[in-house]
């Protein structure tokens, strides 16, 4: 595909992953405008200190308004939808804010994709959606588990997606990233928890330690989106973005630890431990449909990242606040 001057929008670009995608369809010629959440003081997310800023359309506005979504996709061609509540401890606090954001909020993009007949919508799933492994790798036909409200909120978001290609024959591509990580990601991510209690010389507080992840750095997922966008065979798919590789809790402290070149004191924390029902105890993804669909397939591997991501954090660890457990 050539991305010179089309027309896409990103939701959610403020974000994490968000503002990498747009920072990167910038790179690639594409005119891009920002879907960022209205507060009150004005904030951009991410993309208020980026070096492209006055290169992206910036719209302030709420994926649950469905008149802030329309005005937002009228006139492109293509969709990359990535707002979302993702904070799986808050969606036990707070499940119905989940419930809007996640599923209406969906829907109020799926509804002005159809009214202005685009191109391609790019459905963001998460691995959460599978919960606790019942065999690995996992492919995309696992069965889903809510085992958090987070979660059930992002398996509506998919179903509704889903339903709109079968539907409706609206383009939806639903991608489903394992756990990202890399610069500018929160510290309510385990990543940045790990990183920042060491860099502050402070004993590393966790939760589950035997839990495992399937762990791929930001700029592979963003390969994987953009991939996504340009295949034809990938429309009406679901397609994993995932490293084929899983790791314990604890053995990535011991691995960012060693990376750090710090001495590693851990401990567990009662207050960051998920109810047990609702505790993901294995992920690792099956990337195989990536690579026949896409071509796609992680470039940067888990200690590349890391060491990408410690180096970041190390420049903005005033950012932060280590040790200061937030839900």
């Amino acid at each position: 595909m050539n991305w010179n001057k089309k027309k896409v929008l990103v939701t959610g670009a403020g974000g994490f992953i968000g503002s990498h995608l747009t920072e990167r369809l910038v790179e690639l010629g594409a005119d891009v405008r920002a879907l960022v959440h209205y507060n009150a003081l004005g904030s951009q997310g991410w993309l208020g200190a980026s070096k492209y800023k006055k290169e992206i359309s910036i719209l302030a506005g709420d994926i649950c308004d469905r008149d802030s979504v329309m005005n937002s996709v009228k006139d492109r061609e293509i969709v990359f939808h990535l707002a979302a509540l993702i904070a799986i401890p808050y969606s036990y606090h707070s499940p119905a804010s989940y419930i809007r954001t996640n599923i209406e909020g969906t829907l109020n993009v799926l509804q002005s994709a159809r009214l202005f007949n685009i191109e391609r919508v790019l459905q963001t799933s998460t691995s959460e959606v599978y919960g606790t492994a019942r065999y690995v790798p996992i492919d995309e036909g696992h069965p889903l588990q809510g085992q958090s409200p987070y979660s059930a909120s992002k398996i509506g978001a998919d179903k509704i997606a889903e339903s709109f290609y079968l539907s409706f024959e609206t383009p939806v591509v639903t991608v489903r990233p394992f756990n990202t990580f890399g610069p500018r990601q929160s510290a309510r991510a385990v990543i940045p928890t790990i990183i920042t209690q060491l860099l502050a010389d402070k004993e590393v507080h966790l939760g589950n330690l035997h839990a495992t992840r399937d762990l791929n750095y930001v700029s592979n997922t963003v390969d994987g989106f953009i991939a996504a966008a340009e295949s034809k065979k990938a429309i009406g798919q679901t397609i994993n973005l995932g490293s084929n590789r899983e790791i314990s809790i604890k053995d990535l402290a011991e691995l960012i630890a060693s990376l750090c070149g710090k001495p590693l004191q851990l401990k567990t924390d009662s207050a960051r431990l998920r109810p047990s029902g609702s505790e993901v105890e294995q992920l690792m993804a099956d990337n195989r449909k990536a690579l026949e669909l896409l071509d796609w397939s992680p470039r940067l591997s888990l200690e590349e990242g890391l060491e990408k991501t410690i180096s970041w954090i190390g420049e903005h660890l005033d950012s932060y606040r280590p040790g200061e457990y937030t839900i």
